[in-house]
């Protein structure tokens, strides 16, 4: 099964967008290349709320899954 993102409405785009940038914050913690400080700064350049707590879920999930506390 396939899907073409580009087909995806602009907020739908942009929720990937945030997940895949939370999955790589999440990965540069556990090979100890970042800290918890790049995660900090990312949510503060979102604007909306949404978009943060969007965020803030797909971080928690990553280092659930990445075993990273």
């Amino acid at each position: 099964m396939s899907f073409n993102l580009a087909l995806l409405d602009a907020a739908e785009k942009n929720k990937i967008e945030l997940d895949k940038q939370a999955s790589f914050l999440v990965w540069k913690m556990k090979q100890a290349k970042g800290g918890p400080e790049e995660i900090t700064k990312q949510l503060a350049k979102l604007s909306s709320e949404a978009e943060k707590a969007w965020f803030q879920q797909s971080v928690d999930k990553y280092k659930r899954v990445m075993g990273v506390m």
